[in-house]
This record gives structure tokens, C-alpha cells and sequence, in this order.
């Protein structure tokens, strides 16, 4: 086995997911505390005392107490070096969501056992299908009354086609939550509020022992009775069916109190899979190969506010990093010396001596790299699968102070290449056009160019109803249609050519006329069309 083969074995990459208000980025903060990379965990609520979670950095996340940046944090945990990618839970960010589930290898979902299923949760975990993503799944705020247990794995099964193999059982429930019968050891862990990962937990061997009946008599008969009916209707654990993404295990617990993260973290070390292999235009990239290759996933700009900085998130695929290596940047066709990468913990950053495959390191630039770029030692790899969607909602962009234009103009260029917005630049010269998933984005774009730009705008509707990108084979017909339909066109951030349609019934009318003209929903990323 060699040194690069053994060090992808210990990585584990996974995402956390899940509707608003789950408890996600409380339980990030859990995951941190148990592992030993932070001393002490702030909870969401408690913000005012200046303890933020430590995934939520920007502005408007802590004036909300919601996640719209994606966060990495990469900690070590029992021998294994863990990058753990926090996703914005809000359905207005499913794009940047999107694309941070085509960089891990697993992912974590939280479900509130008060609400079960929610909305947010389908559309997350349909992007995972796509890939055959294994999911480890969180039943949440078991310290407070929730919904009935087996409701939620029927629930969880029938609406989001997934198997489900309970790994705990909770034992009562809000007052009466007593802990969890962990059914693989045949133990029951009791529950104590706001244990820490030093505590040690009280541990009853065997689901039949007598001390249960002594300690609890109602809770544990109740328990007995529904794991009766569990072991008989739901589905054992196979390792080969969860790395499949068929099947999920499926724990219990509360967050908030430290209830059940040790758990969720020996099963992504034990069970979750290493980094696999990725595909590329001309072929597929095992990550034990000895030639470094490496994908952007995600831009951030102004992480720090006081450098103005603008950090491209890179996905290893292969090889091994070493700082001050040189490595080509494939769609430039240039070199690149990487004195300067970082590795994350929310905020916090440190500068990278080597990473390997799995492992999600930051590269410092200056505007020239864009999401879906990828980089290797010479080969011409292309990775793939990392699109643009079309645009849902529009916004004219409308400036209050007329010197402030090039700040305008910069800070849209910003957000627009690190896909907080898509930016439209009509080739006739009116206002900048931005594009969105959901209301939501635009609010964040107003905040962010208030804070970090110094530009007060105003967005106002507009009567475009979508969006296509526009390529064709024939450069002469496509010059023809862009001198005929000026009016209608628009460049990206990534400048390429879009066609701004007022209504379905006229996308379809120029369709019909242009029939030699490919209209795109989506667009690769590593392409510039």
C-alpha cells in the first residue's frame, strides 16, 4: 500500500444536510466539540452572548440565525482526517447545496422528530440520488415531545424511497426521554443534558436487564414493545446496501444536549466510504494516483473582511498536495505556485503543508478562477458534473448613488463568480440583471454589497420570465443573432451568451426561428460556452 493509498483510506468527506431548523449547524458545532477540535460549543440561540455556531460567519447569518454559505471544516477523529461541509439549509441556496454534494462522499441528514419530512429535505436528498450518495440519517430534539418513531422511519421510507435500518432506539421522549437502546450492542446508553465528550456515559448492558425496569418501568416496556415491531418490519444493516445509497442507518438524539454525536461520528468513520474515484472528460481519476488533480467547487469572496480576500474551495481528487508545488490550471492553460493554500475551521484558517484525496483545500486568487475549474500536474483533466441552473426569479439592479457604480460592478462580478447570484450584463447596455433560485438570494446580495462592498442598491422586478444559454457550432449565425436579438441578450459572470426570455410562449417562437441554436437549462461550469 503506498503512502498516498494509505492516507486516502483515512479520509472521510461528507456534507451535512438538511430542511431549516433541523438542528444542522447546531449539530456541526457538536460534531467539532466531540472530536476535539473546539473546547467549547455555542448553540445557535445562543448568539446574543457572542457564541455563533461555528459554521455561520457572514453578516445576515448571524442577524438570522440561518446558514447561507457553505462551511468546511476539516478536523481529525480517531486516526481519520475528517472534512466536514456545512450546506446552506435554506431552499433559496439549493444550487450552492448542489454543488457541495458533487464534493463529498457521504452525507449526514438531520431531521427534526417533531416536523419529520420536510420539504427541503426531499430536494437535497433527490441531488444525492443522483450521485448514489450513502447517507447516515439524525432523528432530532428527542429532548422534546416529537412525532411517534415508527411514523418517522415510515415517513423517511415512503417519501424518500431510502431503506431504513435503525441503529438506536430512543427510550421515552421530551420529559420523559430517558437515552437511547443502541440495538447492534444490545445497550442502553442513558441520557444526561449537555454531556461532554470527556463525560463518561452510563452504560446498562442488555435490553431485557432488570435495572431498566427498576430505573424506568414505563419508558422501557413502551420500548421493548415498539422494538418488537421494529425488528420484524425494518430493514438490518448491510454495509454494501448503505454505500450504495439504498439503505440508510438511522440514529436517535438530541443535539442540543451532546445526545447521540459520538455515535453519528463512529459510524461516518467506520462506515462511511473513502474518497472513490471521479469522473473526468477524458477518463476516470482514482484518488491513489500519484499526480495531484484537484476541482473548484465553490468561491467565497470576503470570508475575511479585513483583506478583501476571495478563497476558491478545491475538492483533491488525486495525488498529494505539498505547499509550493506547481500545478496547471487547466482552463487558462497556465501554472500555478501554490505558496499560500489554506485549510478551514469555519472561519479560522491555516496554511496547508500537503493534502490528499477527499481532503477540501482553499486557494487565495484574485478573480481568475471559477467555479468548476480544474487543475492537475499537466494532464488535461476536465472534471464534470458541476452545473449552472437556470434561473427562476429576476431583479433589475439599480444603484443610489451613481459614484459608487464601479463598486456596483466589482461586487456583482464577485458574488456572480462565487454563485451566490447569477449576474446578467445585457449586451445592449441597460441595468445589470440579476437571476435566482429564491427570494432569499437577493436579500443576501443587498446585505453583502451593503457590508462588504460599501453600495447601497435597489432591486426592482422585471419582466424577464427565464433564462437559456445560447451556443451554436456556426460563429456566423450565431453573430447574426446577437445582432438581431440585442435586446434580449445578456453575458454571465463566466461571459457567456444568454438569451432573456419575457414568457415560455416566447422562448418556444425563437426556438422555432433559430432551430440550428442549442438553448441550454443548465451549463457546465468548467465550460465557458
Amino acid at each position: 500500500m503506498t503512502e498516498i493509498a494509505r492516507e486516502v483510506a483515512q479520509r472521510r468527506t461528507f456534507a451535512i444536510i438538511s430542511h431549516p431548523d433541523a438542528g444542522k449547524t447546531t449539530l456541526t458545532e457538536k460534531l467539532l466539540y466531540f472530536s476535539g477540535a473546539i473546547q467549547m460549543a455555542g448553540t445557535v440561540k445562543g448568539k446574543k452572548g457572542g457564541k455563533f455556531a461555528t459554521s455561520d460567519w457572514m453578516e445576515i447569518e448571524k442577524q438570522r440565525g440561518i446558514s447561507v454559505a457553505s462551511s468546511v471544516m476539516q478536523f481529525d477523529y480517531r486516526d481519520h482526517v475528517v472534512n466536514l461541509l456545512d450546506t446552506p439549509g435554506h431552499q433559496d441556496f439549493s444550487e450552492d447545496t448542489y454543488r457541495v454534494l458533487t464534493a463529498v462522499d457521504s452525507a449526514l441528514m438531520v431531521i427534526d422528530a417533531a416536523k419529520g419530512v420536510e420539504a427541503q429535505t426531499i430536494k437535497l436528498l433527490n441531488v444525492c440520488r443522483l450521485r448514489n450518495t450513502p447517507i447516515v440519517t439524525f432523528m432530532n430534539k428527542y429532548d422534546r415531545e416529537v412525532r411517534d418513531n415508527l411514523e418517522l422511519l415510515d415517513e423517511v421510507e415512503s417519501i424518500l424511497k431510502i431503506r431504513c435500518a435503525p441503529i438506536t432506539w430512543p427510550v421515552g421522549m421530551g420529559k420523559t426521554f430517558r437515552g437511547v437502546y443502541h440495538i447492534l450492542r444490545d445497550q442502553v446508553i442513558l441520557f444526561r443534558a449537555g454531556q461532554g465528550p470527556l463525560d463518561e456515559v452510563e452504560v446498562i448492558d442488555g435490553i431485557d436487564n432488570p435495572r431498566l425496569d427498576e430505573l424506568f418501568p414505563l419508558e422501557i416496556g413502551n420500548t421493548r414493545m415498539e422494538l418488537e415491531l421494529v425488528q420484524g418490519a425494518s430493514h438490518p444493516f448491510v454495509l454494501e446496501e448503505f454505500l450504495a445509497g439504498t439503505l440508510t442507518p438511522v440514529f436517535f438524539g438530541s443535539a442540543i444536549n451532546n445526545f447521540g454525536v459520538r455515535e453519528i461520528l463512529d459510524s461516518l468513520v467506520d462506515w462511511a466510504p473513502p474518497p472513490s474515484a471521479r469522473d473526468a472528460t477524458v477518463r476516470a481519476v482514482a484518488p491513489h494516483e500519484e499526480k495531484f488533480s484537484a476541482f473548484v467547487f465553490k468561491i467565497q469572496a470576503n470570508m475575511d473582511p479585513k483583506h478583501r480576500d476571495r478563497i476558491a474551495f478545491l475538492r483533491v481528487c488525486s495525488g498529494r498536495f505539498e505547499r509550493g508545488m506547481k500545478f496547471k490550471h487547466l482552463r487558462l492553460g497556465r501554472d500555478i505556485a501554490a505558496n499560500s493554500v489554506v485549510t478551514f475551521m469555519a472561519q479560522g484558517r491555516e496554511q496547508v503543508e500537503e493534502a490528499y484525496a477527499g481532503d477540501i483545500i482553499g486557494l487565495p486568487n484574485h478573480g481568475n478562477i471559477q467555479i468548476g475549474d480544474s487543475f492537475s500536474e499537466g494532464e488535461a483533466l476536465s472534471f464534470t458534473g458541476i452545473p449552472y441552473f437556470a434561473p427562476e426569479l429576476f431583479r433589475v439592479v439599480r444603484i443610489k448613488n451613481p459614484l459608487k457604480l464601479k463598486q456596483l460592478q466589482k461586487g456583482l462580478q464577485q458574488l456572480g463568480e462565487e454563485g451566490a447570484v447569477q449576474v446578467f450584463k445585457p449586451l445592449n447596455g441597460a441595468d445589470l440583471i440579476l437571476g435566482a433560485v429564491g427570494v432569499l438570494q437577493f436579500e443576501v446580495v443587498a446585505s453583502r454589497l451593503a457590508n462588504e462592498y460599501g453600495v447601497e442598491a435597489v432591486f426592482e422586478s422585471s419582466s424577464i420570465y427565464t433564462a437559456r444559454w445560447v451556443t451554436c457550432d456556426d460563429a456566423r449565425m450565431l453573430a447574426d443573432f446577437e445582432k438581431q436579438l440585442e435586446n434580449n441578450l445578456a453575458r454571465d459572470a463566466a461571459h457567456s451568451l444568454a438569451y432573456l426570455a419575457t414568457s415560455r410562449v416566447n422562448l418556444e417562437l425563437i426556438q422555432e426561428r433559430w432551430p440550428k441554436l442549442q438553448f441550454h437549462a443548465t451549463r457546465e461550469h468548467a465550460v465557458t460556452l
